[in-house]
């Protein structure tokens, strides 16, 4: 026991980067890397609801390092922007009868890259007029007092003026289009970068695990920030889990997109679990030492899963980027997360490590390449 103890105080704690780490300077979870694929810097999403844009560049960057493209670091607004004008207009067209609140999905930037192109982070930064964190709380509220006022207008047909109009807003708060620009010396537009980074959204499926449609089908997830009824693919939980696995394991990142309003969440201590005793029958110490080291965990089911999504109780939080796999110094298995509340939100540079189990829960989907799903599952999925 002596030599174990000492050996606690010798591993280092996140923000080393070594294979065997701490979730934190004091903290009692030791985890060793099974898998571990490359990433860029973490970023801060700051005061805006935008992780869905935050993860799945943050992932799609991690694609272009698996291809052997140079490091690149794609503009979060510019996926934004045009995210917020087709939101806007599919509001209008629904007569206020979608959803039009600052979230979104992981497919919204893929749909962006396919109709409008990218740009780099560089030519259309986060934040404009000297700002030095971004925050999007004036602007979403003008964004809907604007949709709300173009629905309720007293003419008797909408004037051709109103996208000229959201245009103006989007260019007060985001900053104009540039229809080119220069990167690394040579001259793009937001079309020919996109097709000089060579990434195929098609190529991309979004999966989850639900009963209440069937499994191996495709149907559109039924959550608010999902305004644009995309689809996601079905699988059982043990297959999911599979497919989640084998992407890691053989060089791939996930997009992932889960409930982090579980009591079982704490980026500040750099893990998510649930733990196998219910926290209504937990003593106060036992709540105040849940994050101090491993716990037995409770195993989850797919009842539980459909359960929590029918109650409630898991819903559409917040998206991430999973880059890694690791277990604890008990063998329990573990899962590194990239989060977008910046470098030094928590001792863990901005990651943090989801259990097995709270990942089984609280999954709501994820984005991975196709070439990442095991062969006999994808043959049954994309039939």
């Amino acid at each position: 026991m002596k030599n174990s103890l000492l050996f606690l105080f010798l591993i280092p704690f996140c923000l080393t980067a070594q294979e065997t780490i701490r979730n934190k300077s004091n903290g009692g979870f030791l985890f060793t890397k099974i898998y571990e694929n490359d990433a860029t810097s973490v970023k801060d999403q700051a005061k805006s609801s935008t992780c869905w844009s935050f993860s799945t560049l943050s992932f799609l960057e991690s694609e272009l390092k698996r291809l052997g493209k140079p490091d690149v670091d794609l503009s979060e607004m510019f996926v934004v922007r045009h995210t917020y004008f087709d939101k806007v207009v599919k509001y209008v067209r629904m007569h206020g009868s979608s959803n039009l609140g600052p979230g979104g999905a992981f497919h919204d930037p893929l749909n962006v890259f396919r109709t409008h192109g990218m740009m780099p982070e560089q030519v259309y930064p986060a934040t404009i007029y000297g700002e030095k964190r971004i925050n999007h709380g004036e602007l979403d509220e003008i964004i809907k007092a604007f949709a709300d006022a173009i629905i309720k207008n007293k003419n008797t047909n909408l004037t051709h003026a109103w996208k000229i109009a959201l245009n103006g807003i989007l260019d007060a708060y985001f900053g104009k289009l540039p229809e080119s620009f220069t990167y690394n010396g040579k001259s793009y537009t937001p079309d020919s970068f996109s097709q000089w980074l060579g990434l195929r959204p098609d190529d991309y499926i979004d999966i989850t695990s639900y009963t209440h449609h069937p499994f191996y089908s495709s149907f559109i997830l039924e959550i608010p920030d999902n305004w644009s009824w995309d689809r996601v693919h079905n699988l059982p939980l043990e297959e999911m889990m599979q497919t989640l696995d084998y992407a890691l394991s053989k060089g791939f990142t996930v997009a992932w997109g889960a409930d982090v309003s579980d009591k079982g969440f704490s980026h500040k201590n750099g893990v998510a679990i649930i733990p196998e005793k219910d926290w209504d029958v937990m003593s106060k110490e036992e709540k105040d030492t849940v994050f101090n080291r491993p716990l037995p965990q409770r195993v989850i089911t797919q009842q539980m899963r459909q359960q929590d999504f029918d109650n409630y109780e898991t819903t559409d939080d917040h998206g991430m980027q999973i880059t890694g796999k690791y277990k604890d110094q008990f063998g329990n298995t573990y899962y590194h997360v990239k989060n977008s509340w910046g470098q030094t939100s928590n001792e863990c540079g901005g990651y943090f490590f989801a259990s097995e189990s709270y990942v089984r829960l609280r999954t709501m989907n994820f984005l991975v390449h196709k070439d990442g799903i095991p062969a006999s599952i994808r043959q049954k999925l994309l039939k």
